[in-house]
């Protein structure tokens, strides 16, 4: 089944709909949906490589906007959808760690997850269940989805295919060496300086 739905958003990429399709499985995806937006977002980018700044920000936009959908799962449905989600996806384990996770990281954690290949509408949801600030999830939503975005269709623009092989070959240690490298550097900052 997850070979279907993989085919299929592979195959949206290619209709006369592709930006509306890169729009809905992006904000879907940062809710419920299994299959991330740089399966659309790659081809696209690779077919129409002066776009890449717009594939990009349609990515962003559509992800940030879905995971206010997730905070409101979390918040308001989590009983008759979040339960089923979280299952779905087989993260009841990742969902109570998380809350350890939220107490010590908060906004940090929230930006890992959404520049990593962590299921991203976990932490949406559990945003939402726990009462975690929308704004600043809204604020490290804009940041992280926008630099994995940003730095995917970069790269696909800047060298081709190529690299599209490399990232999706190595998306999740690309994004968590990045993501080491990043707070770091902000520890470094806070206890050095």
């Amino acid at each position: 089944m997850l070979r279907r739905l993989y085919d299929w958003t592979m195959s949206l990429a290619r209709t006369r709909h592709a930006e509306r399709s890169l729009a809905a499985v992006s904000f879907v995806e940062s809710s419920f949906f299994p299959i991330p937006p740089d399966v659309l977002l790659i081809p696209m980018v690779l077919a129409e490589r002066a776009r890449w700044i717009r594939y990009a920000l349609i990515c962003t936009v559509a992800s940030v906007l879905g995971a206010l959908l997730g905070y409101v799962i979390g918040a308001f449905l989590f009983d008759a959808i979040g339960t089923h989600i979280i299952e779905l996806y087989q993260a009841e384990d990742a969902f109570a760690k998380v809350q350890g996770w939220y107490d010590t990281w908060g906004a940090w954690g929230i930006l890992f997850g959404a520049v990593t290949p962590f299921p991203y509408k976990v932490l949406t949801i559990f945003s939402g269940f726990t009462g975690f600030n929308i704004v600043t999830l809204v604020i490290v939503s804009i940041i992280g989805r926008g630099l994995r975005f940003f730095l995917v269709s970069w790269l696909l623009y800047r060298f081709g295919e190529p690299i599209r092989t490399f990232i999706e070959k190595n998306l999740g240690l690309l994004f968590t060496l990045f993501m080491i490298l990043l707070i770091g550097g902000f520890v470094a900052v806070r206890y050095i300086f």
